[in-house]
């Protein structure tokens, strides 16, 4: 190579849905899309359609450059969480120490449980495009963006559904200044034992997608060996998790 000259490096891979809360996310806003606009979203991040991105206390704002020549306004509206009902549930399970191992930079999974949101009517969407789909490409698109930054800080998902870490910690600290003889109003729960305690809470089962579990250097390196040109390899990730949604009928 002669002085002065760089070498030109490709950009790297990008990827979103790595961490739990991420996946959580991604799977609510990708429920009812079809398999068409998935795909378009994931191309419009890995291409980096998406500008603008701002997230706030239960809103989520940008742009998206798409098939058209101004770019859409995407807008996201979640059912925000409350700092004080969410304390108060960790305490009842025994997992108050969940806020600090997310002080940590770890993703807890029973403060995910009760942060992230559940079913798509937790997230609102909107766009300027013609697409009257609920989940349109360019709402994807920006969803996948934000599960990306989850990965990368999981407090982000704590702006998006409307919290934040000093918050919960603020609750925490208002909780245990309640005076030690003041006595709590009577659960309305069954009490079959007699001992006054509440029943565990039922137990959740994460969804799987095995394609998230997979090392992508590894499925890189087997689409490889398949013959797939290296140009190539993006488009037949995209096509793969194409087949995997049909064969495992997810909707």
């Amino acid at each position: 190579m002669s002085p002065g000259r760089s070498r030109r490096t490709k950009p790297a891979v990008r990827g979103y849905g790595i961490t739990g809360w991420s996946r959580a996310f991604v799977s609510v806003m990708e429920a009812g899309a079809d398999h068409r606009r998935i795909t378009g979203a994931r191309r419009y991040f890995r291409d980096r359609h998406v500008d603008g991105l701002q997230i706030a206390h239960g809103w989520v704002t940008a742009s998206v450059r798409g098939s058209q020549l101004d770019p859409f306004d995407v807008q996201l509206e979640t059912r925000t969480v409350d700092p004080a009902t969410v304390i108060d549930l960790l305490r009842r399970t025994g997992d108050a120490d969940a806020l600090l191992e997310l002080a940590r930079g770890e993703q807890p999974p029973a403060l995910g449980d009760l942060i992230a949101p559940t079913e798509p009517a937790d997230v609102v969407s909107d766009c300027t495009c013609p697409d009257d789909a609920p989940r349109c490409t360019h709402v994807l698109a920006v969803a996948f963006e934000v599960a990306a930054e989850i990965d990368r800080r999981p407090t982000t998902l704590l702006t998006v559904m409307g919290t934040d870490l000093p918050e919960l910690l603020a609750a925490a600290h208002d909780g245990d200044a309640q005076p030690a003889d003041v006595e709590s109003a009577p659960l309305t729960v069954d009490d079959p034992f007699g001992d006054h305690r509440l029943p565990p809470p039922a137990p959740s089962f994460p969804t799987l997608d095995a394609l998230t579990e997979l090392d992508p250097a590894m499925l890189r390196q087997a689409l490889r060996a398949t013959g797939v040109a290296m140009t190539e390899v993006a488009e037949a990730l995209d096509d793969l998790a194409i087949y995997y949604d049909v064969l495992t009928r997810r909707q």
